[in-house]
């Protein structure tokens, strides 16, 4: 058996504007989450992928993802396009 250690992640979605955002992000790394999901949802919460983009550049190690992606909203070649651009601009975090 290998020893990883122990990696807790948080799920988040919504902000009032871009500091809030990009504040919650910082607190939830300050925090030792090592991951930062935003589901992908309609009615009130941010779009995951330039959220996510958004709290991979105001934090040092926060990993990000998206917990679930709304397959009604994206074409594959669209969602290929944005995660592969999301890829490259996080640094691949």
């Amino acid at each position: 058996m290998t020893d990883r250690p122990v990696r807790f992640g948080v799920s988040s979605s919504s902000a009032t504007d871009r500091d809030d955002w990009r504040h919650r992000a910082r607190q939830y790394e300050a925090m030792g989450f090592d991951t930062l999901v935003v589901a992908d949802h309609l009615g009130g919460v941010l779009s995951p992928m330039t959220a996510l983009l958004a709290a991979a550049d105001a934090t040092e190690r926060l990993r990000i993802g998206t917990l679930v992606l709304n397959n009604d909203l994206w074409s594959p070649l669209l969602l290929a396009r944005e995660a592969v651009t999301l890829d490259l601009l996080s640094g691949g975090s």
